[in-house]
């Protein structure tokens, strides 16, 4: 059996740090939270390795330094109420949950989710609401949010989720244009949201969130 407690080190010391993200919430989180128990268990000794793990049906856990970086720019605070779109198996709801006040999780594929409660409750992670549905309809009833991160790309961002970002609340996503990647964060102000780049990354587009045909006549 892997000593997981040390390759949780080896990878905050060798993908997080490295990737100029120092703040301690974040640093303290990743260190914490089991990475293995929210992966599948096949794919537990691969945890730790620096990519994205495999869910299945083009779903990802997240590489540990994308997920550091855009928590970075997020600048996640522990009074605030973060929304967290394609949680998959529930890693970054566990990690966002030792930064925030509460989080609240949506994923659409059932049999992750079920896993994702169960491992979240094992983790005593009892500041996360878990919510089974669209992934791309958020979770209106409990918001607005002052964050929304979304665990996936994006081609099209729906305004079902824009407007659910709390007035000088902050989003943070992947765009895919093609081959290509940005993690963008975006501002509310005055009800629109000002969109600026942060880093190059990639991820699969997450179910919803596909760029809708363009029909010529």
């Amino acid at each position: 059996m892997p000593d997981f407690t040390q390759l949780r080190t080896t990878m905050v010391d060798t993908q997080v740090r490295p990737s100029d993200v120092t703040k301690f919430p974040i640093i303290e989180a990743m260190l914490t939270v089991p990475r293995e128990n929210f992966v599948p268990e096949e794919k537990r000794a691969a945890a730790y390795v620096g990519d994205h793990v495999d869910l299945g049906n083009g779903r990802v856990v997240l590489d540990p330094r994308i997920l550091a970086k855009m928590l970075d720019v997020l600048n996640i605070e522990n009074d605030e109420l973060v929304l967290d779109l394609g949680c998959g198996l529930g890693y970054s709801s566990a990690v966002i949950a030792r930064m925030a006040q509460a989080v609240v999780a949506v994923e659409e594929d059932e049999a992750l989710a079920e896993e994702a409660a169960k491992a979240l409750v094992a983790n005593g992670s009892d500041n996360v609401i878990l919510e089974t549905g669209p992934i791309a309809k958020g979770e209106p009833q409990h918001g607005p949010y002052d964050v929304v991160i979304l665990q996936g790309g994006v081609e099209e961002m729906p305004e079902d989720i824009l407007s659910q970002v709390k007035e000088k609340g902050r989003i943070c996503a992947i765009f895919i244009d093609g081959a290509l990647g940005i993690v963008r964060i975006g501002y509310k102000i005055d009800g629109e949201i000002t969109w600026r780049m942060a880093f190059n990354a990639t991820a699969p587009v997450l179910p919803g969130f596909e760029k809708r045909a363009e029909f010529a006549l």
